[in-house]
């Protein structure tokens, strides 16, 4: 990444309130609000949270136009031990195609509690080989801070096709992310909040990270308006932490969800060996096998 101004590499992937609103009347677009939210329950031995669909705010009012998607439902092997786990990939592209997802659609994605939501529903998309896929930056936080409007009730739209191509490189599983530690030419990032990195809380398990891993909180790449942070800025960060387009970020945060929002942004950087620890913390903290490390005890 160099020192001169940069672009997103891929900026049709991220689309603004403002084209949205434009293009409503465009037939070829599908929008999807993919909001959930979590409930957390910290002090639970082995629950870190619980699930909620965002389908009842939906509801009250999302942007026009614009269908449900329920990620837990819909989206993930709920024969998992872990919330978000993702499903066999024939499945998961069947449920896609079901939902609307397919050609000559573009796809919008949006959450209304951060775009983290967004991102893994879109990475979900991207990995079975669709790519006309795209991101609302802001999300409705921003479409209801400029003032447009919004519609009640819900949609649904007809089924649609697209030939999956799968790249089943992207989402690891804890016996690839074992195999990376300490591995020249990869990087492990966490995307929780530093006092989860550090080991100030056992909301996943055991506190603390996967050994040898760096921090790079997702929050840190987004404001507080939820639109992503400039290029240059994002480019800063990761530089920091001395990721370049030579390494191999393995990204993982606490159920899989945080994590995609990092890949997203370093894939826009240039960064393009990605790949995500799909059940994350959820599961590294609670199986004693695993190595774990943390700078905190907690008393």
């Amino acid at each position: 990444m160099s020192e001169r101004e940069i672009k997103w590499k891929y900026p049709e992937s991220i689309v603004s309130c403002e084209w949205l609103r434009k293009n409503l009347s465009d037939k070829n677009i599908r929008i999807y609000d993919c909001t959930t939210y979590l409930h957390y329950t910290d002090t639970h031995p082995s629950k870190p949270y619980d699930v909620e669909s965002g389908i009842k705010n939906y509801r009250k009012g999302h942007i026009p136009n614009s269908a449900f998607m329920d990620i837990q439902e819909k989206l993930s092997n709920n024969d998992s031990d872990f919330k978000f786990t993702i499903p066999d990939y024939e499945i998961l592209a069947n449920n896609f195609q079901d939902l609307g997802i397919g050609d000559p659609y573009h796809i919008i994605l949006y959450s209304g509690n951060g775009i983290q939501w967004a991102t893994r529903v879109w990475w979900l998309i991207f990995i079975l080989g669709f790519s006309k896929v795209s991101i609302l930056d802001g999300g409705i936080k921003e479409w209801k801070r400029l003032g447009f409007e919004l519609e009640k009730g819900e949609n649904t739209y007809k089924k649609a096709r697209f030939v999956p191509r799968i790249d089943k490189t992207v989402f690891v599983d804890k016996e690839q992310t074992y195999t990376s530690l300490n591995k020249k030419g990869c990087i492990l990032l966490n995307a929780l909040t530093s006092d989860l990195h550090r080991g100030e809380n056992s909301r996943y398990g055991r506190p603390g990270r996967i050994p040898g891993s760096k921090n790079i909180p997702f929050e840190e790449l987004v404001e507080d308006s939820q639109k992503l942070i400039s290029p240059q800025k994002a480019q800063a960060i990761f530089k920091n932490k001395n990721i370049n387009q030579k390494i191999r970020v393995l990204n993982y945060c606490g159920g899989g969800i945080a994590a995609t929002l990092n890949a997203f942004v370093l894939r826009q950087l240039g960064i393009e060996k990605i790949e995500i620890y799909d059940n994350s913390m959820s599961e590294w903290a609670m199986d004693h096998q695993l190595p774990i490390e943390k700078d905190y005890i907690l008393k």
